[in-house]
């Protein structure tokens, strides 16, 4: 089959989801109201509440939601064939990820711009409430520990990626302030950092200098590093480092200052970087060569593809930032169908991309099956062969293959690290509401609660010890992400059905995909711990069985409250309108 008919029946389906479900959805079940006070207008502090322009907001929504995850994800599941990967990231982005992600951020407009966390409480109960706020709070450490090993990994491997990243914070800096203080608008400025940062990207490809190779100061390889370690070890440590100070300054300042004009900046780079994928696919035309479906597997696709493909078809972290961020930035509420809905369309083009990458870039089956000849194997392999492929296609354009590779690399790493420091962010919220829910009113500080996320994040990723050696922190939590983080999705969906059902509209929406999800997650998270992670398990892992038990028995709670929760009457608290 031909990688770009792929690509037209995806982007397709997709549209028809925007132009009319996402509006039937709008109009019939959350019914907004252009003239509803949004908590940005209401408690309009400067800082995290700021009405913001739907497309500066989508920017920020967007980018902050497509991560490495929607890449890594769909780039790994096609290890069971293409065509199981691709009908999950369509049909999973059009039902299940577009109203999950469009119902958070409603839900939480209509209610102070409140987490799902808090929001728990009051459709729920207080007991629910904590659990799953401590589900939250591993699930956003978790994302801390894989993205940041992520984008280490990435420097170590493509150093001329790093000044073309680094030099977007400055320039994000200085649109903020001509945008916010001078009240200039933030298009041509973007459009500018845009440039400058692919023009360095050119550059730094070609001109060694500008590559910060951390692994070669030290004498390659096989080099010497500092505290024992090895130069790899070494360069990936200083990385980490480097990386938690960015994201606490990052996650400190307010939003408008380096959060939203970065953001607009990515979701310019987004968009250009799936332009130059797109056009080089049609340019390419390349063949799809990995098969339909794979049904020699060491591991059943059911249901393990429903959570190895998490970004990309749904994901809970896209509840964290609908709820967390972008709720307390809506200028109107009619917005929330552009932000939250075209958000998760937008990270589905991604996953879709992602997908056609990986399995058009081998020039055979049997060269796809030696890459992918284990789940192991396609974990491993999964991200290099997506920037691998998605250089094959940029070179369409006539792009050298090492300035497309520091493209795909720079591209990756700047939609991780907004992932990155919006997570953290919403950490410090959360770990701010347990402060003030144990009566600890120290960890309410800003300052307090961004130090603990911050050195619990460094520690989960460079402590753990596995196959990757020193810091196989993040690579060893990818399995659990997946699920943990599907997990909070069915949960989210679970208080919108709640909500709906309150306010006497039809529920179904929200009710099918997450019983569909709820027990896809349910049923793997039970395999994993039960059989993989525990003791006497196949692949026995400490880190993994503990994580993983303690959200597997809060969530089984709270869903047992909620469903209870179904029946009993309607929170005074709770916007009815």
């Amino acid at each position: 089959m031909n990688g770009i008919l792929l690509a037209i029946i995806g982007m397709l389906v997709f549209a028809l989801g925007y132009r009319y479900y996402s509006k039937f959805v709008a109009e019939k079940i959350f019914r907004l109201d252009p003239n509803y006070v949004t908590p940005a207008h209401q408690y309009k502090d400067g800082v995290d509440f700021v009405p913001t322009n739907r497309f500066v907001l989508w920017g920020h929504h967007f980018t902050s939601v497509a991560g490495a995850a929607p890449i890594v994800g769909p780039a790994i599941a096609v290890y069971w064939g293409w065509l199981p990967a691709f009908i999950w990231v369509v049909l999973g982005t059009v039902f299940a990820a577009g109203v999950h992600d469009f119902g958070t951020l409603v839900l939480s407009v209509r209610n102070k711009g409140q987490s799902v966390g808090t929001l728990a409480n009051k459709l729920i109960g207080q007991r629910a409430k904590i659990l799953f706020l401590f589900i939250i709070l591993i699930l956003v450490l978790m994302v801390n520990a894989v993205f940041a090993w992520v984008i280490a990994n990435l420097f170590v491997s493509f150093p001329a990626s790093v000044v073309p990243v680094f030099i977007q914070i400055p320039l994000a800096v200085w649109i903020g302030f001509a945008v916010y203080k001078r009240k200039q608008n933030m298009l041509i400025p973007s459009l500018i950092a845009l440039a400058v940062m692919y023009l360095t990207a050119v550059i730094a490809s070609k001109v060694d200098f500008l590559q910060i190779d951390l692994v070669q100061y030290m004498g390659g390889e096989n080099g010497a590093g500092l505290f024992g370690l090895g130069a790899v070890s070494t360069a990936f440590f200083i990385w980490i480092i480097i990386l938690m100070v960015y994201v606490y300054i990052a996650s400190t300042l307010p939003v408008w200052k380096l959060l939203q004009p970065r953001d607009f900046i990515n979701s310019h780079q987004l968009v250009v970087g799936l332009g130059i994928l797109y056009l080089g696919l049609l340019f390419t035309n390349p063949e799809i060569t990995a098969p339909v479906t794979n049904l020699d597997t060491d591991i059943s696709w059911f249901p393990l593809l429903f959570i190895t493909i998490a970004c990309g078809a749904i994901s809970g972290f896209h509840g964290l930032v609908s709820s967390g961020t972008s709720s307390k930035q809506l200028n109107k509420e009619t917005d929330a169908r552009f932000v939250g809905y075209l958000g998760a369309v937008g990270e589905g083009a991604l996953a879709l991309i992602a997908i056609i990458a990986a399995v058009t870039f081998f020039g055979s089956a049997d060269e796809f099956l030696a890459t992918y000849s284990s789940f192991a194997a396609a974990g491993g392999a999964g991200l290099n062969v997506f920037v691998e492929g998605a250089s094959k296609l940029a070179t369409g354009l006539l792009i050298p293959p090492d300035v497309a590779a520091t493209l795909v690399s720079v591209i990756i790493v700047s939609f991780a690290a907004t992932t990155l420091d919006t997570s953290v962010r919403l950490m410090r919220y959360i770990i701010a509401e347990l402060g003030v829910e144990y009566k600890m009113p120290v960890l309410a500080k800003p300052h307090v609660a961004t130090t603990v996320a911050v050195v619990s994040s460094a520690a989960l990723v460079l402590l753990p010890q596995g196959p990757k050696g020193f810091g196989s922190g993040g690579y060893l939590l990818w399995p659990l992400f997946g699920t943990a983080n599907q997990l909070l999705a069915g949960i989210s969906l679970l208080l919108i059905a709640i909500w709906l059902k309150r306010l006497g509209r039809n529920y179904a929406v929200v009710l099918i995909p997450m019983i569909f999800l709820m027990f896809m997650t349910l049923y793997a998270m039970f395999q994993q711990v039960l059989f993989e992670w525990s003791w006497f398990g196949s692949n026995s892992n400490t880190l993994l069985f503990v994580f993983g038990a303690i959200i597997f028995v809060f969530a089984v709670w709270i869903i047992l409250t909620a469903f209870t929760a179904l029946t009993s009457k309607l929170d005074k608290n709770i916007e009815v309108k």
